[in-house]
């Protein structure tokens, strides 16, 4: 395959693709990448934890929306597992777990209609390897991607792929922001837990994003995609 012939491969030309919570984390450089391979991207800035009928509102208002990335992020908390309070977990659950259900529920209906559609939920790799003073942010991010498995095999016989990727280490300003970078013992880290020897960058995140959600991608099925510089699997 030539250099030419490979950006084909995840053209989104004339796709309606659906960003939720598109101005903070990973939801910028999305969007960027989506738009510059061809898709009509939908990019919706509210945190969806507040009203139930949200997802529903935001679906109507997106009209066709071939691709939905349900982009559900919040601040990880750092609390000691055995000080997590109650409206901790609540919120983080509220926050990233929750909206799933009702964003599948407005927008799987004209997917069904249509005979084909994808949902990709953008997740974290802390659901797939043990993190200190993390359990609440990884119960939540735990129980996305289970809900991805369970629902992507349910939902592929009506056309309709929903996948996952689990990320850490990817360059993004929520968690890794200049200062830290610059940050020597940050440096040592990363060479010391990362096969890769560096973050991922936002670019090959996105990049891979914009594959899933690409009509090459139609033969994966619940399937969860780590992309941490093999953090989570060495």
């Amino acid at each position: 395959m030539t250099a030419d012939a490979r950006p084909t491969l995840c053209r989104l030309d004339g796709k309606r693709i659906l960003v939720t919570q598109a101005d903070i984390f990973m939801g910028p450089v999305l969007c960027e990448v989506f738009a510059r391979l061809g898709a009509d991207v939908i990019a919706d800035s509210r945190t969806l934890d507040a009203d139930p009928l949200l997802p529903q509102a935001i679906v109507d208002a997106a009209g066709r929306v071939d691709v939905l990335v349900a982009h559900l992020a919040t601040p990880a908390p750092t609390t000691r597992a055995d000080q997590v309070e109650e409206d901790e977990w609540r919120m983080v659950f509220a926050q990233m777990v929750d909206p799933l259900p009702r964003l599948l529920r407005a927008v799987v209906p004209q997917m069904r209609e249509r005979g084909r559609g994808k949902l990709l939920v953008i997740g974290s790799a802390s659901a797939l390897r043990g993190i200190r003073r993390a359990s609440s942010y990884s119960a939540a991010r735990g129980a996305q991607l289970a809900w991805v498995q369970a629902v992507g095999v349910e939902l592929a016989a009506d056309g309709i792929q929903v996948n996952a990727i689990a990320q850490n280490f990817v360059d993004n300003p929520t968690y890794f922001p200049p200062e830290v970078q610059a940050n020597e013992a940050f440096q040592q880290r990363l060479k010391r837990e990362v096969p890769l020897g560096r973050l991922v960058s936002a670019e090959e995140d996105a990049l891979l994003a914009a594959y899933l959600c690409s009509d090459a991608a139609d033969c994966f099925v619940g399937q969860v995609f780590p992309i941490s510089g093999g953090w989570a699997t060495r």
